[in-house]
């Protein structure tokens, strides 16, 4: 890491993991094995609660920085080059999003979908294909804010020296509650 990286309590942050650059990471995000995050200009900002799955890769575009909301769920082996992903969204495994495109908010995108130059995805879409189309529309806050949760536990566990968090009465009883307190969190703001 070089010091213009600024990791703000992050829950978890593996020692493979490559950060250069201009970098900022917000609170209780997780920065899984072998990802690289480069940005020789420009800037990548990544918002809290958010987990960067194992082998991503995350860089800036030649004329744009790379911006990650909160509670985002970025998937292994994902590539995030130059762009825009709002708050709530999942991105999912093996995606590849591209400069100038932007994921609005509460989004998925699907596994393996490559979201072309300045795509503009609106929020609460499902987006899919080489090259990525919405093929629906559909809140998705819910199962995403859940699934940045369980990154959130699984990061404690990992920085503890557990690997085995999603496992047991206990974490089902967290999660079951943490479950309500979302789709009360939803219905106050939808």
């Amino acid at each position: 890491m070089t010091s213009d990286v600024i990791i703000d309590n992050a829950v978890f942050v593996h020692k493979s993991s490559k950060i250069y650059g201009k970098v900022k990471i917000g609170k209780q995000s997780s920065i899984w094995p072998n990802v690289v995050i480069r940005s020789e200009m420009h800037e990548v900002v990544i918002g809290s609660n958010t987990n960067i799955q194992d082998f991503s890769m995350i860089h800036v575009g030649a004329s744009t920085g790379t911006y990650i909301g909160n509670y985002c769920s970025i998937t292994h082996h994902c590539v995030i080059h130059g762009c825009r992903i709002e708050d709530n969204c999942l991105i999912g495994i093996n995606s590849v999003i591209m400069d100038g495109a932007t994921i609005g908010k509460n989004s998925i995108v699907a596994g393996g979908s490559f979201v072309k130059e300045g795509m503009e995805v609106p929020e609460n879409s499902i987006v899919m294909g080489v090259p990525a189309i919405i093929k629906k529309n559909k809140n998705n806050f819910v199962q995403n804010r859940f699934n940045a949760f369980m990154y959130e536990i699984n990061g404690k566990a990992y920085a503890k020296g557990y690997h085995r968090a999603w496992e047991g009465k206990d974490f089902e009883d967290i999660a079951k509650e943490k479950m309500s307190e979302i789709i009360k969190e939803y219905e106050s703001i939808y």
